[in-house]
């Protein structure tokens, strides 16, 4: 289940990758790298900060093939991307929780504690984007909008408490993608967001 979601996850994250390079006007490579990195940035961070070497994606060439496959494809239908919005919604939440589930099991898999278990989990689920709207010159959506990084927090606990408690993988992978995919649906469809810090040097020097 999580091996299926994982290569959703990426495909939809390089067609999003892909668009924002577009919006730019960048060429097929700006397009393919963007689109890589997006897709595949999140896990190749977490790889580095973890000592996990060889880096994931370099064991696995047709992750490469598939992300800018996936980007390339999207120039040629991005004029029916507007009908499709609702679908990627749903399978950028799905790969959010996908990602972050795989980004604890690697931390878990090399020994870490438990906070750097978490941190793994939400630095796979949502670095790539992060990557991608830097490289496009714009502030990273992920932490300015509705409910993102904080649903990938909330599913790598409830991931990591229900495996602890000892239920079987299986399950525990099906409640925490009803758990996540709910949470940021919800943020979604009624805006919800953390509080927003906003700093003004002329409103304190008045």
């Amino acid at each position: 289940m999580l091996t299926y979601a994982y290569l959703i996850a990426i495909t939809a994250e390089a067609m999003s990758g892909a668009l924002a390079a577009g919006r730019r006007n960048m060429d097929l490579f700006g397009v393919s790298l963007i689109a890589f990195i997006t897709a595949l940035g999140g896990g190749t961070v977490r790889d580095m900060l973890l000592g996990n070497f060889p880096v994931s994606w370099t064991q696995h060439p047709a992750y490469i093939y598939l992300t800018v496959c996936a980007g390339l494809s999207t120039m040629l239908v991005a004029r029916f991307m507007h009908h499709l919005h609702r679908l990627f919604l749903l399978l950028d939440a799905m790969g959010l929780i996908a990602f972050t589930v795989i980004g604890c099991n690697v931390a878990l898999r090399l020994g870490y504690s438990l906070p750097v278990v978490v941190m793994a989990g939400i630095i796979t689920g949502i670095f790539g984007g992060i990557l991608r709207d830097i490289l496009c010159n714009r502030t990273p959506m992920v932490l300015r909008k509705e409910l993102y990084a904080s649903v990938s927090l909330l599913v790598a606990l409830l991931y990591l408490g229900l495996r602890h408690l000892g239920v079987a993988e299986d399950l525990n992978l099906l409640a925490s993608f009803v758990f996540g995919l709910s949470v940021r649906l919800a943020a979604i469809r009624w805006s919800w967001s953390l509080p927003v810090f906003s700093y003004s040097e002329e409103r304190w020097d008045n």
